[in-house]
């Protein structure tokens, strides 16, 4: 008998198959009671090669989760999880991720931590140094590539962490809530910083990221996809027309965040656990 996820599957032939994609995922969540719940369910979506695209929901929504299942860090409990049109069974080295904690290694230097990460994918030792050194030049972090990460501001950290994703290349950049615990003036550098990552890549690198916060959604994206309360289900897909660098206060732009954060608060007070 065929397996019914077969038919989920894109023509891996057609040269226009999404970079990331969700089929009819549905994820669950387990709580300290040791409960598993659904924190969201039939969730299908792309994202095209080049694309940058934010998710954006009510805490318990499940978007966290659907990262992680993107990234390869979870199994879906049902429906397909593709990065290239093939299943992703774990995490690899197309994939990038930005956690909200920077997760540097302590007792590594901001410039060893970069490095390592290059040594894992297997960057020649000859090319490291300059690797390394070129992408903290870009995040303004080489004056402090010798420091630790416990002598560095939260945004200074984070910026290492941004430094030593994008130093290994990879076709795929993953966020969940990266910026959430920075200050505004941390922010506003980081979204800089990513905007310029993204736009250097000239269309081969693929963003997705989760975030709560409508305004650097709509700064970011190309779509911003809006999921309900949980359990969470895709509501609306806002395409942002634009023009980068964006400014809040372009008409467009403020229009969109209006919109957006009117549908969020009719979805709020409708759940309240973490994604």
């Amino acid at each position: 008998m065929a397996n019914p996820a077969t038919s989920l599957l894109p023509d891996t032939s057609d040269a226009s198959v999404p970079k990331l994609s969700a089929r009819d995922l549905t994820v669950t969540r387990r709580q300290a009671s040791g409960d598993e719940i659904t924190a969201a369910t039939g969730v299908t979506f792309d994202v095209a090669v080049g694309e940058f695209v934010c998710l954006l929901g009510p805490s318990g929504c499940g978007k966290t989760s659907i990262l992680n299942v993107l990234a390869g860090l979870d199994r879906p409990a049902s429906g397909l999880a593709l990065v290239d049109g093939r299943p992703i069974d774990g995490p690899g080295p197309d994939r990038a991720v930005l956690f909200q904690d920077p997760a540097l290694f302590p007792w590594l230097s901001v410039r060893a931590n970069v490095e390592l990460a290059l040594q894992l994918i297997g960057v020649p030792a000859s090319e490291r140094p300059g690797r390394t050194t070129a992408w903290l030049t870009q995040v303004g972090l080489a004056h402090a590539a010798d420091a630790q990460p416990h002598e560095l501001s939260a945004g200074m950290r984070q910026r290492a962490a941004l430094a030593r994703a994008l130093a290994t290349d990879p076709p795929v950049v993953l966020g969940d809530e990266p910026f959430g615990a920075l200050d505004a003036q941390a922010r506003e550098l980081l979204q800089t910083e990513v905007q310029r990552a993204w736009v250097g890549s000239e269309g081969s690198k693929t963003f997705l990221f989760v975030t709560h916060n409508v305004r650097e959604a709509v700064l970011l994206a190309d779509r911003v996809l809006v999921m309900s309360a949980a359990p969470g289900r895709l509501l609306e897909e806002f395409r942002i027309h634009a023009p980068r660098p964006r400014d809040l206060d372009d008409v467009l732009v403020t229009r969109v965040v209006s919109e957006i954060h009117g549908m969020l608060m009719d979805e709020v007070g409708k759940g309240d656990l973490d994604a």
